[in-house]
């Protein structure tokens, strides 16, 4: 009864936080829209795929030195979301008061109306979607399960897995921020979103097939660099191809929000599937299953017109 406390407990702890981080990241997102010019989003992109792969790997290397002391590893997890969102707000460019706008006289209808998703013209938005929703569902069925799969699937002991999460988290810091700010450069040279989608996916599946066969530790270690490697490649050019697949301009922040949604679908349901999949038979159906995500997300962004 403890443990099954204990597992809802962790389970709404991460839901709160999820949504908290969400409602930081989906303002920024917006601003690709509004303030980058086309020739640079991928660039910018990167930037953010970047400060994600640093953050996330930072996170992980700090976590598993907390991962037989926890609450104080929860208590600094919580003063770190904190002095974020804090330091977001004081660095954030400031905008131009709306105050000599014009009023915008709307009803209550209006305003639900406003959280309507896309339907017209949205067809490559909901590919786009899709895509991503699978590709983070591949991504995170291996991720949030590494300390599992070390222990319960390779055989490691609890200090050994923690020690080899760690060097995970210094690979997957070097080759994404590697493939971010190269990959994002490169999508705006060559002015292509789709093509370094293919590229990460590729990554991705020889990153999930690599554990799968070999069953060691440094076999997780080349998970990270190679999934690490093409989950920063796709990081790079995401945003800027969910910006080129906006139905309205005029509804970028709304809709990038609800694309952002894939996210935290992708985060939190990968987990889930990976923990069906694990008791009906076990880790070997796990990894496959992750590669074949990560293959049918590349062919739904695959079919997205609006965007090389």
């Amino acid at each position: 009864m403890g443990v099954l406390n204990n597992s809802w407990a962790i389970g709404i702890s991460y839901c709160i936080c999820m949504f908290g981080l969400n409602m930081m990241i989906a303002p920024v997102i917006a601003t690709l829209s509004d303030r980058i010019p086309n020739d640079m989003r991928g660039t910018m992109s990167a930037f953010m795929s970047a400060g994600t792969t640093v953050g996330a790997s930072l996170g992980t290397l700090i976590g598993a030195r907390f991962i037989s002391i926890q609450i104080p590893g929860f208590i600094t997890a919580g003063v770190l979301m904190g002095v974020a969102g804090i330091f977001t707000v004081i660095v954030w460019p400031k905008e131009k008061s709306s105050k000599d706008m014009p009023p915008v006289k709307k009803g209550f209808g209006d305003i639900l109306a406003s959280f309507r998703p896309p339907v017209k013209g949205a067809r490559d938005f909901w590919l786009a979607f899709v895509g991503r929703s699978l590709l983070i569902f591949s991504y995170y069925m291996i991720l949030n399960y590494q300390l599992y799969i070390l222990e319960n699937y390779i055989g490691q002991g609890k200090e050994a897995a923690a020690a080899t999460i760690s060097v995970m988290s210094v690979i997957t810091m070097i080759v994404g921020l590697i493939g971010s700010i190269g990959s994002g450069a490169i999508s705006d040279w060559i002015g292509r979103r789709k093509l370094p989608v293919i590229v990460a996916s590729i990554l991705l599946a020889v990153g999930y097939f690599l554990p799968w066969i070999m069953k060691s530790a440094s076999s997780m270690m080349l998970f990270a660099g190679f999934a690490g490697l093409g989950y920063a490649v796709y990081g790079a050019v995401d945003q800027a191809l969910n910006v080129d697949v906006l139905p309205s301009k005029e509804e970028a922040g709304k809709d990038l929000g609800i694309l952002n949604i894939a996210t935290t679908l992708g985060q939190m349901v990968g987990p889930i599937v990976t923990s069906v999949l694990v008791i009906a038979g076990g880790y070997n159906l796990v990894f496959p299953t992750a590669i074949a995500f990560a293959i049918v997300a590349c062919i739904f962004i695959q079919f997205i017109r609006s965007t090389k």
